[in-house]
């Protein structure tokens, strides 16, 4: 269980702090049950009622500052999504998100960079689904990792580089 004040991660929401945990009967059938309270970090304004028993959502701690230094070590040894069929490798992109797991998420990031340096220098456009996965999976990596180390999410994306092909800090 976590505790409040605790950064979380929550499902496609990301990086929320558990501002409070309380009993409550949201369903009206008399029966209450355990809720975080949660404010996501990068929505001004909103609240989350999450079950604590919740099993549908991925909830996990962010990392500790140990634990995302070495992920960043490893940047170079996580492998790209070798998949060639376009459908079959959106659904992975959809699988490594929703897994809410960094190196996952880190995994998305270099391939997408990967083929569109490929796509550019073949002289072809960049494809929006692409686009698309690219910041989903950049805002939830950096944003965590944002979090972690008390920084922009734009420092933390220059500091890694996996953009400029960098992938070592």
């Amino acid at each position: 269980m976590f505790q409040k004040d605790d950064f979380i991660i929550y499902g496609k929401n990301g990086v929320c702090k558990v501002e409070d945990i309380t009993e409550m009967d949201l369903s009206g059938s008399g029966n209450e049950r355990t809720y975080y309270v949660l404010s996501p970090k990068f929505v001004n304004g909103s609240k989350l009622y999450c079950p604590v028993d919740n099993k549908n959502v991925v909830m996990r701690k962010i990392l500790t500052e140990p634990e995302a230094r070495q992920l960043l070590k490893e940047i170079p040894k996580i492998d790209t999504i070798g998949i060639p069929n376009d459908r079959l490798r959106e659904e992975e992109y959809k699988m490594a998100l929703r897994s809410c797991d960094c190196r996952q998420w880190i995994k998305v990031i270099k391939t997408l960079y990967s083929r569109r340096d490929d796509r550019i220098a073949h002289g072809k456009k960049v494809t929006s689904t692409d686009e698309r996965y690219l910041k989903m999976a950049e805002d939830y990596l950096y944003r965590e990792l944002a979090v972690v180390f008390h920084k922009d999410q734009n420092e933390v994306k220059e500091y890694i580089g996996l953009d400029k092909g960098k992938m070592i800090v």
